[in-house]
This record gives C-alpha cells, sequence and structure tokens, in this order.
C-alpha cells in the first residue's frame, strides 16, 4: 500500500479500519497456528509413556526448548516485518512451520532417541517467533487510540494456540490413545498451508515502514526497555511457562487424581484457554485505567495466586490448586495486554515532553516515538519469552531437589513481588519523573 494514515481520521473512516480489519483478522488466524506449532510439546510429552524411557527432568526439558528458540527468533522476526513487508514476512513465517511439523509426523514413535526428540521439539521453537512479527506488522495498521485493543486482539486469538493443540491432543488421546503422537502434528500440516494461502491473498504490505538504523542499540540503552522486560517475563512468560507445563505438573503433584494422559489432557487446555481469551480484557482496561495501574495490581493478583496454588499443594487440596492456578493463567493474560499498551504510552509521554521542553518538534517526536516502541516490542517480547524456559527449568529443578514443586511456587511468588514493586516505583509513584498517561 503506498498511502497509509491511520491518524487521519477520513483516512481512517474511508478506507484504514476496513484494510486494518482485514489484516488483523489473517494475523490472527497465522499467529494463532504458529502458536499452535510452538505448544506441540505441551501435549506431545504427555504421550511420551514409559516405552520412550524419559524420565519428568527430561520431558520438563522438552517443553523449555521450544520456548527458548522462540524467544531468540522474536527479535529477527520483529526487524523481518519491515526488511520484507508483513504480508511477505507472515507467507514466510507460516511456510517455516513445516520444519517442526513435517519430521514430528513420521519419527515420534517408540525407539526414537532422545536426541532427536530435543532437536524436533527445539525446531517448534520458530512458531514462537510468529508472534513477535504479527503483534509488529498489526501494530503499524492501527491508530493510537486503537492499538490496545487490536494487539489485544492479535495476541489473545494467537494464544488460544495454546489451549487448541491441547484440545487436539486430547481428542487423538481419547479415541486412539497414546500410540499415535504423530497424529497431532499432523492435524496442522493442512493448516499450515492454509495460513500461508490466506496470508497470500488477503495481507498488504506496507512499504513505509522500515527499520530505523540504530534503533535497537538505542533501545537497548534505554532503561524502560529492561524494566518492560522484566515485567513481561512475569505476564507472558508465566503464560507459556504455565501453558507447556500444566499438564505435566498436574501428573505430577496429583498422580492419584491423573494416573493416565487423557486424565490430565482434560484439564490441561483450561488454563491457556482462560488465559487467552481475557487477554484482550487486559489492553481495554489499560486502554481506560492506565497499563502501569492495571499491570501493578495484576501482579499483586498473581503473586496472591501462586500463593495460594502453594498453600493447596501443600494442603494437597486439589480444588484450591485449580482455582489458583487457573488465576495464575487469568492475570497472566490480563497482564499480557496491559504490558503491551505500557510501551507506545511510555515513549508517547516522553516525546510530548520533549515537544514542550523545544527539544523536539511534533514530527520528530512521532518518528521518535514510532522508532522506539517497535525496537521495545522486539526486545521485551524477546527477552519475556525466556520466562517460558524459567518457569520449565524452575519446576524441574524443584521436582528434582525435593520431589515437589514448592520451591518453584516460592520463586514465583518472589518473581511477582519484584514486578509489582517495580511497577510503583517507575511507573506509578508520585514525582517530576513520573510519565503522564501510562
Amino acid at each position: 500500500m503506498d498511502d497509509w494514515r491511520p491518524e487521519d481520521p477520513d483516512f481512517w473512516r474511508t478506507t484504514g479500519a476496513r484494510v486494518a480489519r482485514r489484516n488483523l483478522w489473517v494475523s490472527i488466524f497465522a499467529e494463532h497456528v504458529g502458536f499452535s506449532v510452538w505448544s506441540l510439546w505441551s501435549v506431545t510429552v504427555l504421550f511420551l509413556g514409559p516405552e520412550y524411557g524419559i524420565d519428568p527432568a527430561g520431558k520438563f526439558l522438552l517443553t523449555a526448548v521450544p520456548a527458548a528458540l522462540g524467544a531468540v527468533l522474536r527479535l529477527p522476526y520483529t526487524l523481518a516485518v519491515a526488511r520484507f513487508g508483513g504480508r511477505t514476512w507472515t507467507i514466510v513465517s507460516a511456510l517455516l512451520l513445516l520444519v517442526p511439523a513435517v519430521p514430528m509426523a513420521v519419527l515420534l514413535e517408540p525407539g526414537v532417541s532422545y536426541g532427536t526428540l530435543m532437536v524436533l521439539a527445539c525446531l517448534t521453537g520458530v512458531g514462537g517467533g510468529n508472534f513477535a512479527s504479527s503483534m509488529a506488522n498489526i501494530n503499524l495498521f492501527f491508530p493510537d487510540r486503537l492499538k490496545g485493543r487490536a494487539l489485544g486482539l492479535n495476541a489473545g486469538g494467537g494464544n488460544i494456540g495454546v489451549p487448541a493443540v491441547q484440545l487436539v491432543g486430547l481428542a487423538v488421546l481419547a479415541t486412539v490413545g497414546t500410540a499415535y503422537p504423530r497424529l497431532v502434528p499432523a492435524v496442522y500440516l493442512p493448516l499450515i498451508v492454509l495460513a500461508a494461502l490466506a496470508s497470500a491473498r488477503w495481507l498488504d504490505n506496507i512499504p513505509a515502514a522500515r527499520n530505523e538504523p540504530g534503533a535497537l542499540r538505542e533501545a537497548a540503552r534505554d532503561r524502560h526497555t529492561w524494566v518492560m522486560s522484566l515485567l513481561y517475563i512475569g505476564t507472558f512468560g508465566s503464560f507459556i511457562g504455565f501453558g507447556f507445563a500444566f499438564g505435566q505438573v498436574l501428573q505430577l503433584q496429583f498422580a492419584d487424581r491423573f494416573p493416565t494422559p487423557v486424565d490430565a489432557a482434560w484439564l490441561t487446555f483450561l488454563g491457556p484457554l482462560i488465559g487467552s481469551l481475557i487477554r484482550p480484557l487486559g489492553g481495554q482496561l489499560a486502554d481506560r485505567l492506565g497499563g502501569a495501574r492495571v499491570t501493578f495490581w495484576n501482579f499483586v493478583a498473581m503473586a496472591a495466586g501462586a500463593g495460594l496454588v502453594l498453600y493447596a499443594a501443600r494442603d494437597r487440596s486439589f480444588p484450591l490448586y485449580l482455582v489458583g492456578f487457573l488465576a495464575l493463567f487469568v492475570f497472566s493474560g490480563v497482564g499480557n495486554g496491559s504490558t503491551y499498551k505500557m510501551i507506545p504510552a511510555i515513549f508517547r509521554a516522553r516525546a510530548a515532553a520533549s515537544v514542550a521542553q523545544g527539544r523536539r518538534d511534533p514530527e520528530s517526536a512521532e518518528r521518535w516515538t514510532r522508532r522506539m516502541t517497535g525496537s521495545l516490542i522486539g526486545i521485551a517480547g524477546a527477552v519475556g519469552a525466556f520466562g517460558g524456559v524459567l518457569v520449565n527449568v524452575a519446576f524441574r529443578q524443584s521436582f528434582l531437589s525435593s520431589g515437589t514443586a514448592d520451591a518453584a511456587y516460592l520463586a514465583f511468588i518472589g518473581w511477582y513481588a519484584l514486578c509489582f514493586v517495580v511497577t510503583w516505583v517507575v511507573y506509578l509513584r508520585p514525582g517530576r519523573h513520573r510519565l503522564p498517561g501510562v
């Protein structure tokens, strides 16, 4: 598209809104498929019975490595949108999902080596990169006043890929048992092709989008980049980490209630589904109440939820345990939406201050805001996704050292406490350095 002016009310009413909505819905579908592929091993490990010879610690590693590669790929995927165009890169990134899905559909059977499984698990991390490029692309299409809702819908629709793949796994487990794990990735082969074709047919490139030279270096030197990355570890990192680990944790924590993978699979999808559906609400609440305020109280609630899970685990109360874990999924979803809303608000507030002080003219301030917002989204998205690795490693080490997840829950409580303190100190504490509108 040669002309794109989403902030112009007339252009938005006559042309922009229709085009932006079309790109949003196709982007949601493509990102949804990417998230499903990224999350394949959250359900695949439930198929790996004694005949595979893998202990619980080994299974937690299989769910950690996709999160690691997905985190690494988020930064280059963010840059690829401006370098190649959102439409072009969405087609390419969709087709790259075939790289893990095809060999998984061929090789998953008893007798396959653990090293092969680790490689296959790692390759599914390409689906994690799709989130970053999709968010960077949709961020270009909507005016500032609608970014919170649009990004929330895009992210929430993509995140539903986690419970969706777990429901596919449940259907396979319930119908043919654990003997055919290869059927789960096989289901996604036609969906991957359909995502690529839909992107080619209905998405648009915006030629004006470009990667600003030195933008990443400038963002990396900005303290807000690392503050927001820390907060995003607590929100998105928790969501993806719990989504990958929940089924295993249920089987280990309450082995008497979940003796078979089918028993665990009935509940595995529930938390990620709720967290995904609630994410747009986080963006909408941030639009109305302010991102920092929503994020602060959200982390308070997450700390309380982790405390309830710890208490329930020690008391062997499964109903309380389930309520606490579902609360963690809910508030991780809300926090995903509110933190993403904070990012452009931070730079808009700083740009407005620089204009008021005469250090920038309005046009250059607007360019700087877009430049820094895009860079921070890329960096925070990459760093935050490592939270999924940390969650799985925390569970692994906790079960290895004590046979329970208590140490992991204590670590989560400490992290969420750190996050709500940082949010208050940096963005909510009264004083001359407080950023208005964040």
